[in-house]
């Protein structure tokens, strides 16, 4: 199938003005490719790092799920549920902004704060245990969230940074080529008929 060309009269204005955009469409398609393959690159980063998070944390979940279990066999849930009132949140989140390559991201920082002190008579001394291992999980689920985010936003505008290198590619500097070669054959015709005629007319005048 041919490929279309642009609606514009074949002048070599139209030209010259064809030919400025066709260079700056072939540096945008450069760039976009350039990058196509950084945001590659770090989705490549982040999907490694996303597997060891992942791996991590579920370890980390299965371990803190342990001594919950073993909590709960030897604490009453009344006793349990007096233990956790009022204790403060053993975790400090903070969520910024980042950007790569023009991907926006939450940052996400997770630090875990020292244990607060249990004063209650009859807790069990996996209590403090399960509390460790519960904050250490949502510091590696904090984490991880961050990376699984990042992931998908990078993979979503490195499928957005095909589509332009592809559309650039095999669209629309095609149409330009197509129009360029037309507009010149225009001219070469132009310029042949031109000339022919000048030679009919001299060859009338040689003749008279």
């Amino acid at each position: 199938m041919a490929t279309k060309r642009l609606k514009i009269p074949p002048t070599k204005n139209a030209l010259l003005i064809i030919k400025r955009k066709m260079a700056f469409l072939e540096l945008g398609a450069s760039l976009l490719e350039r990058k196509k393959e950084l945001l590659t690159r770090l989705v490549y980063e982040r999907l490694k790092q996303y597997r060891a998070l992942r791996q991590e944390a579920k370890k980390s979940l299965e371990t803190a799920y342990y001594w919950l279990g073993m909590t709960h066999t030897r604490m009453s849930n009344r006793s349990l549920q007096q233990a956790a009132l009022g204790l403060k949140p053993p975790l400090n989140i903070k969520i910024l902004p980042r950007s790569r390559i023009g991907v926006q991201y939450p940052a996400v920082t997770a630090t875990r704060l020292p244990l607060q002190p249990v004063g209650l008579m009859g807790t069990d001394s996996s209590f403090d245990e399960t509390r460790r291992h519960l904050a250490d999980m949502v510091v590696l689920l904090a984490r991880l969230g961050e990376a699984e985010t990042a992931l998908w936003r990078l993979l979503e505008e490195q499928r957005k940074t095909q589509k332009r290198v592809n559309a650039l590619k095999y669209n629309v500097i095609p149409k330009y080529v197509t129009t360029i070669h037309f507009i010149k054959s225009s001219l070469e015709e132009e310029e042949r008929n031109t000339l022919f005629q000048i030679k009919v007319l001299r060859e009338k005048q040689e003749n008279v």
